[in-house]
């Protein structure tokens, strides 16, 4: 009596059961995976955030299938501040939703027949295995390759598309190798979306947790080896990003996709995501309401999470530096480290160690699709104490 794309294997992993029952047990645990803003000790203006909310237009049911003007105003401001998006995201071209998964689920629902694919990298999160069943949309990947850095595979791209293929995934900067697509790969993708009629799926969540010294310049100023794909124009191109990474809320539901393209593309899209949006009608007015003042206080959350993320991967470095065999591979952006270690076992069974010896909670790069061993995946906004030491831990049992 049940959908066949919801015949899930729901059988819990060895590594999900060993961390459940370490818990239940009581034992000390150290997590050095975990991604929730709100469970890391960043200061958030308590008072701020809740007036925020209390706003008496919120009583007012105003229908938008595009989100109400004045927070989809503050959304092109926000873009308008950032590197080359400025002046080039329009405010119609903004259609607000309760998640960037939502937002996926609508464009792949408006470009994708059941059947149809899309591709996603590899190695990335693995939301997108859901999110594509969940629409009748197949996945084929498309590899990143580590050399002095991450980079797409034009080649594995290229072979992986077929007739049915719709979209391209680019997770902009990608989760968890953080690494920017470059404007020389964005110029490829222009041109292989366009001339073979797909669309691009631009994620970019993480896209203000730039790590490296350039991207320490004001939001202001344009950054040179990565660009925005927000309002580009070259492709048809959705841009996906939202509060619960830009402004460490994601209990408040709030997310947008802005559509850009060449014009008659760019219209009919526009059209068609209208029609979808105005069917949900997802998100609350509360938060809409609230949305122009996130936004305006998402500085002071960031500059706090930076300056942890930079910490903790100066005290991975200092205590990788001092063992041997382990490496960290580099990494641009976002919140995560991957690190390189010697395969003798597999990545689960080297996490299985790790909890059951050393009470230290890490992912196994399996969990992103990683296609070799010999790969782990540690979070960055633990808080310093503790990810010192648990990373002392973990390095002396690798």
């Amino acid at each position: 009596m049940f959908a066949k794309r919801t015949k899930w294997n729901l059988q819990t992993n060895r590594l999900s059961e060993a961390l459940a029952a370490h818990r239940a047990a009581g034992k000390p645990l150290i997590d050095l995976t975990i991604s929730n803003p709100t469970e890391c000790g960043f200061h958030y203006d308590e008072k701020a955030v809740l007036d925020a909310l209390r706003q008496p237009a919120a009583l007012n049911y105003e229908p938008n299938p595009r989100g109400l003007r004045p927070a989809r105003v503050a959304v092109q401001k926000y873009y308008d501040e950032r590197d080359a998006s400025r002046g080039r995201v329009g405010l119609d071209d903004i259609f607000l939703t309760t998640s960037t998964s939502e937002a996926y689920s609508y464009v792949f629902r408006m470009l994708c027949d059941p059947g149809d694919e899309v591709l996603i990298p590899e190695p990335s999160y693995p939301l997108f295995e859901f999110l594509a069943e969940l629409q009748d949309v197949q996945l084929r990947r498309y590899e990143l390759v580590y050399d002095h850095g991450w980079q797409m595979d034009f080649h594995s791209l290229e072979r992986a598309i077929t007739p049915r293929t719709r979209a391209v995934v680019v997770v902009n900067p990608n989760n968890p190798t953080g690494n920017y697509c470059k404007r020389v790969e964005m110029s490829w993708l222009n041109e292989v979306c366009a001339a073979r009629g797909m669309a691009i799926v631009a994620d970019e969540v993480f896209w203000d947790f730039g790590l490296k010294d350039e991207e320490k310049r004001p939001a202001t100023m344009e950054r040179e080896s990565s660009v925005s794909f927000a309002g580009n124009d070259a492709a048809l191109t959705f841009t996906l990003s939202g509060i619960s990474k830009i402004c460490g809320l994601p209990q408040m539901k709030a997310a947008w996709v802005v559509v850009s393209g060449p014009e008659a593309l760019q219209s009919e899209a526009l059209g068609r995501l209208e029609v979808i949006a105005d069917t949900y009608l997802s998100l609350n007015a509360p938060v809409q309401w609230a949305l122009p003042k996130f936004l305006e206080m998402r500085r002071g959350f960031q500059e706090q999470l930076l300056a942890r993320v930079r910490e903790n991967l100066a005290e991975l470095d200092r205590q990788l530096a001092q063992c041997g065999g382990t490496e960290r591979m580099k990494v641009e952006a976002g919140w995560n480290a991957v690190l390189r270690v010697p395969a003798t076992a597999s990545d689960e069974d080297l996490a299985l160690r790790l909890l059951s010896e050393q009470g230290v909670y890490v992912h196994p790069g399996h969990f992103y699709d990683f296609e070799r061993e010999g790969h782990v995946v540690v979070g960055l906004i633990t808080r310093c104490e503790e990810f010192a030491h648990g990373l002392a831990l973990a390095v002396k049992a690798l």
